[in-house]
């Protein structure tokens, strides 16, 4: 077996890591898409966390330019993340990966509620494990979410997989010009405000010392190279 650097992960995917080009929906061809690179990791023997969003189903935002209240707006967002959770668990038990999916909202017809100690096992047992529902709570963003349950199950890296290749002080679409970071610490990226992650999931991840890893999850080598410790993306960390 390679020598990897990273032995647990919480992977952050965004909602729309499961759509078509159109950004809406789920598509099933992507669902397996990663399912296929979160296999690749675990047999590199590396514990894998996920964290998904719903961008692809609901975004908050819309809601409240509706007029609807926010922690309304916020739980139906909880509640889609639940739905992605289904869909890449059923993606990645079809190619034989054991997967459990936590919700923090309650809902056990579907899915087991977040217990910590329980979570931590099902990863010593070899399962991956999606956590949906968010934080439980509304105005808290599934990047929150991410660097909380990171910490909470003692994972070596945040990896925040993104479609570009690491972050870069301007939108690279739009800017021939952008500048690419290999690395930041977090007061660069809070001071500078840059879109790695919210706020406050950067804060939460500084204060613990938890790196955080952006990466294109969709460049074929890119995951796989980053946990041999090569040098991938943008990593941001203390200094």
């Amino acid at each position: 077996m390679e020598s990897v650097r990273y032995h647990r992960i919480l992977l952050k995917l965004s909602g729309e890591a499961l759509s078509s080009g159109a950004g809406q929906g789920i598509e099933p061809t992507k669902a397996m898409g990663i399912a296929q690179r979160v296999k690749e990791v675990r047999e590199m023997g590396v514990d894998v966390a996920i964290v998904i969003g719903a961008g692809n189903l609901w975004r908050g935002k819309t809601g409240l330019e509706m007029g609807m209240d926010r922690a309304t707006a916020d739980y139906m967002g909880m509640l889609a993340t639940v739905m992605n959770a289904l869909a890449l668990m059923d993606s990645l038990e079809s190619i034989g990966v054991m997967t459990r999916v936590q919700s923090a909202i309650e809902m056990r017809s579907v899915a087991e509620p977040y217990i910590r100690r329980r979570a931590i096992r099902h990863l010593e047992k070899g399962r991956v494990v999606i956590f949906g529902g968010g934080t439980g709570n509304p105005y808290f963003s599934t990047d929150t979410a991410a660097a909380l349950r990171a910490m909470e199950i003692d994972a070596d890296v945040l990896i925040k997989a993104t479609k570009v290749d690491g972050v870069y002080d301007s939108d690279p679409k739009l800017n021939p010009q952008a500048v690419k970071f290999d690395h930041l610490t977090y007061i660069e990226t809070l001071n500078r405000r840059l879109e790695v992650m919210d706020s406050t999931a950067v804060s939460l991840c500084m204060e613990n010392k938890l790196p955080i890893l952006v990466l294109n999850l969709w460049d074929p080598t890119a995951l796989r190279r980053a946990l041999l410790g090569q040098p991938v993306g943008t990593l941001v960390t203390v200094e």
